[in-house]
């Protein structure tokens, strides 16, 4: 089943909050998927600079001395933050791919890189899994999250979502894509690859292979309507925006609420139920085939 939750922050004075209120909506959809759960936030930009999110299975190990080896490996100035299996890392943009390469090379997980998006993910419980990266503390502007069912792949953490793609770029998922193969096949003549063999990253390299053509993110949502076959509903998050799309059937459940603070996606009502002044807020079901989408 999966169930998905954004929360896209209209004032400024919530962004502080913005971590607890999204780690008590994902709780609430533990029942629809307890296999594992992840959540993409996004906080105060890096100035210049680009935050890897990078993933270990062994990170007393792996991140033992990064800091030290990254800096001697591209002559930079890196900072590093460990957070339980996951560490975010610093360093000035121009550095990003040499980065990435060097963090690849050491065996590390890429979970997502940009100026101000961080992505935790790991297997189990929502509330376990939130409760180890501290995400109730984290505060930022939007975010997404996730939690899994697996029906289509393996339960680890890359099958886990979010699934990102490109710089400051994220999606989750509620459904299954019958045609992810061929559109795997067509990403990789256009030089866009995927990681994991979960359908919703294909997803995501959709729709960032359609922003990075120049379509705007509304435009992308559109496309997946015409290209991607399956039953779906996505929210995606960006630097600057938030959307969600879903198929012309519709059959995955979803609902959205609106007030003046915020607005804010759920697969269910009850996920709303303790977010503050939702007794006032705008709640309606996103129509079949229709974008829906926020940016700044």
């Amino acid at each position: 089943m999966c169930g998905i939750v954004g929360l896209f922050l209209k004032k400024d004075d919530l962004r502080p909050k913005l971590g607890d209120m999204l780690t008590d909506m994902l709780i609430t959809m533990t029942d629809r998927g307890p296999d594992s759960a992840g959540i993409a936030i996004y906080g105060d930009e890096a100035a210049g600079s680009t935050k890897i999110t990078v993933q270990s299975d062994t990170p007393d190990i792996a991140f033992a001395g990064l800091q030290a080896a990254l800096n001697e490996a591209l002559g930079t100035t890196a900072s590093v933050k460990t957070v339980d299996t996951h560490a975010v890392i610093v360093l000035p943009v121009e550095k990003q791919d040499a980065a990435v390469s060097f963090l690849e090379g050491k065996g590390l997980r890429i979970m997502g890189v940009g100026s101000s998006m961080e992505i935790y993910k790991e297997v189990g419980l929502p509330k376990d899994v939130a409760a180890r990266f501290g995400l109730r503390d984290m505060g930022g502007s939007h975010g997404i999250g996730h939690t899994r069912m697996a029906t289509e792949s393996a339960v680890t953490t890359m099958g886990a979502h979010p699934f990102s793609t490109a710089d400051d770029q994220c999606l989750v998922h509620n459904g299954s894509l019958s045609n992810h193969n061929q559109m795997r096949r067509k990403l990789a003549k256009k030089g866009v690859f995927t990681k994991s063999e979960n359908d919703t990253e294909v997803g995501a390299a959709y729709i960032s292979s359609r922003i990075a053509e120049g379509a705007s993110l509304g435009q992308a949502l559109e496309g997946t309507i015409d290209d991607l076959d399956g039953f779906f509903t996505f929210v995606t998050g960006t630097k600057n925006g938030f959307g969600v799309v879903r198929d012309p059937i519709a059959c995955k459940p979803a609902v959205m609420a609106e007030t003046e603070d915020y607005v804010a996606f759920a697969s269910e009502y009850r996920a709303f139920a303790d977010l503050p002044g939702i007794e006032a807020a705008k709640v309606w079901e996103p129509e079949p085939a229709t974008v829906y989408f926020w940016e700044r």
